[in-house]
């Protein structure tokens, strides 16, 4: 259920999984197959953190590209009519954002996008997230992007039941996880990229790791946009150019391009985000750091738009190192001293994520920094 990290003209590239075992009825053969594409996205999110998953037995490759022409035709409407549904309008999360305005590493990012979020009860837009979801008035917005809501949900369910079997996972363990992401508070973005300027000094959205749990992003057709960046790799890099934002580590930066009947899934950081004193790396909290997420950032050259959904644990979920996880660490840290290797395990503390994300969205665009900027 995984392809090769290499393709036929030798250039490195991502893995790809079919989810579609986990869509069939359940028999000895399909176990077998889920086992599979289980092992298949454990071994990419220790040695990635970045992969496709082919839905296609989900969704027609059509269903997001008539999101992207609804955004496009947002996007188009005059500058005063997108303002109409600004940030400012609700609780500073649900919304449009102007070009320019997000902000990563300090630099403005080239692009403009419009936010959406979970649904909340007991609407009070004076709190952070608890406004209402401002939808553009094109025909049929509204419509297609809630029903990709409710495929992007079901697919964080199936990801999340196939990480859980991939860590080793018991029925027992997974039914008690699943308690802390069946309700997800999701987060969906429409993003639109202009040409990124020549002369521009940042990028279409600069360096930076997703801060949350899952991300399924759906890509634009544009080539060599979408650049991930793999550590300690021996592949010789194609940076055109520009500069390196990885700081010390080693590695090199590859693309991401589109695959049809794909998204990109990628899953959320670690050490980048701070909050009250804790680190917040939800999607390497789980799996107590075996699961590593990765750098990536966007150099927009055409003139394109795409729908990055991030799937939530639920707003109170504890989100805090799972047994299984432990487990696998505890045999490796033993096997490497039986080596006589020293092996040290970073400890991760507990986190609520309601509580985090309050806090992270509370401070949107102060002090120079935007929603999902990592520092």
């Amino acid at each position: 259920m995984v392809s090769e990290t290499f393709t036929q003209t030798g250039q490195l590239s991502l893995p790809i999984i079919s989810i579609a075992p986990y869509l069939s009825q359940p028999s000895p053969e399909v176990e077998t197959r889920r086992a599979s594409v289980s092992a298949a996205i454990h071994s990419a999110c220790r040695d990635f953190g970045f992969f496709y998953l082919d839905i296609s037995t989900i969704s027609d490759p059509r269903e997001p590209e008539e999101l992207t022409e609804l955004a496009r035709k947002f996007f188009h409407s005059p500058q005063e009519e997108k303002d109409k549904l600004a940030l400012s309008n609700q609780d500073h999360a649900r919304g449009y954002a102007r070009l320019k305005e997000n902000v990563t590493n300090g630099k403005a990012d080239n692009h403009e996008g419009i936010d959406f979020y979970c649904p909340v009860d007991n609407i009070d837009k004076t709190k952070p997230l608890w406004g209402e979801n401002q939808w553009p008035i094109v025909p049929q917005f509204k419509e297609k992007y809630e029903a990709w809501v409710g495929k992007m949900k079901m697919l964080g369910l199936i990801v999340m039941e196939a990480m859980a079997y991939g860590l080793g996972m018991t029925a027992d363990e997974w039914k008690e996880l699943r308690g802390s992401v069946d309700d997800s508070f999701w987060v969906m973005r429409a993003i639109g990229y202009p040409p990124l300027p020549n002369d521009h000094d940042g990028f279409s959205c600069g360096a930076h790791k997703d801060y949350g749990c899952l991300t399924f992003l759906y890509a634009d057709p544009t080539l060599g946009a979408l650049q991930v960046f793999l550590r300690r790799s021996s592949a010789s890099p194609d940076l055109s150019g520009l500069p390196a934002e990885q700081g010390d580590e080693e590695g090199i930066w590859i693309t991401a391009d589109p695959i049809s009947g794909c998204v990109v899934c990628n899953i959320g950081e670690s050490d980048a985000l701070h909050f009250m004193g804790n680190y917040i790396p939800l999607g390497e909290i789980w799996s107590n750091g075996l699961y590593k997420s990765t750098l990536h950032r966007v150099i927009h050259k055409g003139s394109n738009y795409r729908i990055p959904f991030f799937f939530e644990p639920n707003f109170d979920a504890l989100v805090t190192p799972l047994d299984a996880a432990l487990r696998i660490q505890e045999k490796e840290k033993t096997t490497l001293l039986n080596e006589g290797k020293v092996e040290k395990v970073k400890e991760y503390k507990p986190i609520v994520y309601g509580k985090f994300l309050m806090g992270k969205v509370g401070n949107n665009f102060a002090d120079g920094k935007g929603k999902y900027d990592d520092n």
